[in-house]
């Protein structure tokens, strides 16, 4: 692969980490999963008393603002990625994460490129990823990436306006939100994680559905999500949660099918309320994505 193609995929693919990255926090918050008429019609099928125990854990999440979060993604023969790092969701998503490439061929890209394992910081309003000096070599000597999440959406449509949105918005009780959504939770029983006591939770999402309730896009911009959700082969995933007895979420598991194979995401959360800093990377040292992609050739 020409080193120009290298780098103008490596753009895509740390971007791509940041969205994995965040898989441990899925969904977007608009404060309710779904209105009182679809809550009642849900309830009736879901399990009545895990419902309420899930209203109390969504609760106690949304208190905590800030978690240690562990995670590891898998996106069918894409991309495979592990991260780790504090995370506040106090006043949008922000935190500092060491993401590494495990394997899939976006993981390939980076390996020629030196960059295996990036730092990641999120801020309000944009994603700044860390790349290795044999990027920065090949363009323009800057270690950093800025991807701010407006140009995001601008570059990158109906995709783009959703990540936008989830960058923003999301909170690690989104996987809370899911299951209240789908009308499908039910508990499964108390087992140890991590040598923990907890109770599990499991239940099935309809994707299409979600971003419907879950998000604060327009109709134009749903509307094309849904296309690309389609065309990947998204329909349906599964959502298991273990919480605490402090109503605190411990574990989660999401899998999935997409045209390109699994999807799965586990992530694990501990030391609530720990502090969390992100700093703007040296300006003298960022370059701009949208200047990037727009001045790489490409082939």
């Amino acid at each position: 692969m020409k080193s120009t193609t290298v780098r103008r995929a490596a753009l895509s693919v740390a971007l791509a980490a940041a969205l994995t990255g965040m898989a441990a926090c899925s969904g977007s918050d608009s404060g309710e999963g779904a209105d009182d008429g679809d809550k009642a019609a849900h309830e009736g099928a879901a399990d009545v008393s895990s419902v309420a125990a899930l209203r109390s854990v969504d609760r106690s999440i949304d208190k905590a603002d800030s978690a240690y979060i562990e995670s590891e993604t898998t996106l069918g023969t894409m991309l495979s990625v592990k991260a780790q790092g504090p995370i506040s969701w106090a006043d949008g998503y922000t935190g500092t994460q060491m993401t590494q490439y495990t394997g899939g061929t976006m993981a390939d890209t980076m390996r020629q490129l030196g960059s295996t394992s990036v730092e990641g910081r999120y801020l309000p309003d944009a994603y700044y990823v860390k790349m290795g000096d044999q990027f920065a070599e090949q363009s323009g000597g800057k270690h950093w990436i800025k991807y701010a999440y407006d140009d995001v959406a601008d570059l990158a449509g109906a995709s783009g306006a959703y990540l936008k949105d989830q960058m923003r918005n999301t909170t690690p009780n989104q996987s809370v939100k899911l299951l209240l959504a789908s009308g499908d939770v039910k508990k499964v029983g108390e087992e140890k994680v991590r040598g923990e006591n907890t109770t599990h939770y499991s239940g099935t999402v309809d994707v299409a559905d979600l971003a419907d309730r879950n998000s604060d896009l327009t109709e134009d911009q749903l509307a094309g999500l849904k296309h690309q959700l389609e065309q990947a082969g998204v329909t349906t995933e599964t959502v298991d949660i273990w919480v605490d007895d402090q109503d605190l979420l411990v574990k989660k598991v999401e899998k999935g099918e997409l045209a390109t194979g699994s999807m799965s995401s586990t992530a694990y959360y501990s030391d609530y309320g720990v502090e969390v800093s992100a700093k703007e990377p040296p300006a003298s040292d960022t370059a701009d994505f949208k200047d990037l992609i727009r001045t790489q050739p490409a082939t």
